[in-house]
This record gives structure tokens, C-alpha cells and sequence, in this order.
């Protein structure tokens, strides 16, 4: 049996990255807060914290680090004291989302679930949506905004709907690359924009719209934001939320490529069954946020 405060010290010391930041949380000397961390380390037969500035944590650290985290957040949901204990009782959820999302339509939902439970925080993992799952199947994560309708054993899967996405570039960019009209070969020929390894996004309506074909040359730009705005400076094209880049077509600065031809993915709230109960709130926040700002309609 792992002790209770031991797990709740390491918890505390990797949340807030350092010996003497645990000690102030934990109200006890920085002694007693390493006296604990060694008093761990020898329990289990190995180092769980990369000492530093700031701290992290190994693997076997960061597991029992969330182990601990859960536990607090489940005890305090069968308590009925979820709506807040202070810094020392900090109950923290991990949540994986596509950035996207984050961007979009998902703060929203934290807020209102923070109304709800003022006590709790969020510490949010950002992963494309066909990956996130990825960190719910290795217990890394307690929920996860996936692209994958199945979610992973020991977990429960919510329709979220679909996030609409257009494939868009500068009205010069167009002239400069395109000066024939859209087609695959012109698009495949220019230069393309791609948020980071794992996104798809761009190939996947690429080949819906024109079918199979070569890789185009892509920029990397791993930032909602910079990928909105490269785009409208004609850096490159690419495919985007139709609700970020809204603005910009409006104002002009963009054009969308087909408008005949949207990219809806379809999202699902994916959340383990034994946090199910405590974050039920958070998973009501999300499908109405989700209701509200995706498309649920498959021939909208």
C-alpha cells in the first residue's frame, strides 16, 4: 500500500514544480516534502522526479502523480466536496483536446463547467483529434475530444457533432498559384500549409475533392492563430475551422477554395468510466457547448 500523503506530496510537487513551492502548498517544511519524495522512491524501487527547474516527473511519477489526482477527484465527488478545498486539496482533471476545438467552441464549455465546480482545474493536453484517444487508452487522460466514434475500453463515447472545416487561401495567393482556376494540380504544385505531423487534414480534402494524388511541399505551423494568418499573407493554403476564419473571409482577406466542398469531422466526448461520475458536469458542459457551435444536422 502506497502512503495516502506521499502520493498527494509528489502530486503537489510536480503540479507546482518545485521543492519549496510543495512545502508553501503543503504547509510543511521543504525537508519534509524531499524526506517524503525519497520515503516514495525507496517504496517503489525507482526515481519519480527528474529534480530541476521545474521539476518534472518520470513515468512511473507522472502515472502515480494523476493516480493520486484521480483518486482526490473521485473522493471528493462520493464527498460531495467538489466545490473547492484550496491550493493543498487542488483537484486537477487531464483532458486532451485537438487544438481546433480549443480554439473554437471548447473553452466555453470549461467555463460552464467551472460555474458548476469552481473547485476543480484543468490541465489540458492538446493532440489532433485523430490522436487524442491515443492518451485515454494509455490512462494518461481522464477525457478526450477524438475523431473516433469507438472509444477506448473502460470508457463511454458522447456525439458531439461535426466541426466544419473549408479549405481557403489569399485572394493573392490565388492569382499568383491558381491563375487557371482551382484544381488539384495547381493545388498540389502550391505551396501548402500543415498544423503539424499528424495533420491530415489538408491531404484528406484534397483527395476528397480531386481523389488520390502527390504530397504537396507544406509548411509546419503548429499554432491555430499563425496557421489563420499565414494563410491570409499568402504563405500557403490550407484547410481551416469555418467558424475561426469567418472574420477573415469577411473582411476579404481570404477565400474559401470550394464552397461546394466543406470537410466536417465528426467529434466525440470520450471520458473513462470510473471519472465518469465525478466529471458528469464537465461531460453535460461539453455536449451543450458542442450542440451550440457544431454542426449535429449531417445534411446541414
Amino acid at each position: 500500500m502506497i502512503d495516502a500523503g506521499q502520493l498527494q506530496t509528489l502530486s503537489t510537487l510536480l503540479r507546482v514544480g518545485s521543492f519549496e513551492g510543495a512545502a508553501q502548498v503543503l504547509g510543511v517544511t521543504q525537508s519534509a516534502v524531499s524526506q517524503r519524495i525519497r520515503a516514495l522512491e525507496d517504496r517503489v524501487g525507482q526515481p519519480l522526479v527528474l529534480r530541476g527547474t521545474p521539476c518534472l516527473g518520470t513515468a512511473l511519477g507522472d502515472r502515480l502523480a494523476r493516480h493520486a489526482e484521480d483518486v482526490a477527484l473521485m473522493e471528493a465527488q462520493a464527498l460531495g466536496d467538489l466545490a473547492g478545498a484550496g491550493a493543498q486539496g487542488q483537484r486537477t482533471v487531464r483532458i486532451a483536446v485537438n487544438a481546433d476545438s480549443l480554439a473554437s467552441w471548447f473553452l466555453p464549455a470549461l467555463a460552464r463547467a467551472q460555474e458548476a465546480l469552481p473547485g476543480l482545474f484543468y490541465d489540458l493536453v492538446v493532440d489532433d483529434q485523430d490522436h487524442s484517444g491515443d492518451w485515454l487508452r494509455k490512462g494518461e487522460v481522464a477525457g478526450a475530444v477524438s475523431a473516433h466514434a469507438v472509444p477506448p475500453s473502460g470508457c463511454d463515447s458522447h456525439p458531439l457533432g461535426d466541426l466544419r472545416y473549408v479549405a481557403v487561401a489569399s485572394p493573392d495567393f490565388l492569382a499568383r498559384h491558381c491563375p487557371d482556376g482551382i484544381t488539384g494540380s495547381a493545388l498540389r504544385a502550391a505551396p501548402m500549409m500543415t498544423y503539424d505531423r499528424k495533420d491530415r487534414l489538408q491531404l484528406d480534402w484534397l483527395e476528397q475533392c480531386f481523389g488520390p494524388g502527390p504530397v504537396p511541399a507544406t509548411h509546419y505551423l503548429p499554432s491555430t492563430q499563425a496557421f489563420t494568418e499565414a494563410a491570409a499573407l499568402g504563405l500557403g493554403w490550407a484547410v481551416n475551422p469555418l467558424s475561426l476564419v469567418q472574420p477573415v473571409l469577411d473582411a476579404g482577406r481570404l477565400v474559401v477554395l470550394r464552397p461546394d466542398q466543406p470537410l466536417d469531422t465528426p467529434l466525440y466526448w470520450q471520458v473513462s468510466r470510473r471519472m465518469a461520475p465525478a466529471l458528469a458536469p464537465a461531460t453535460r458542459a461539453i455536449c451543450a457547448a458542442a450542440r451550440r457551435a457544431l454542426i449535429t444536422d449531417p445534411t446541414g
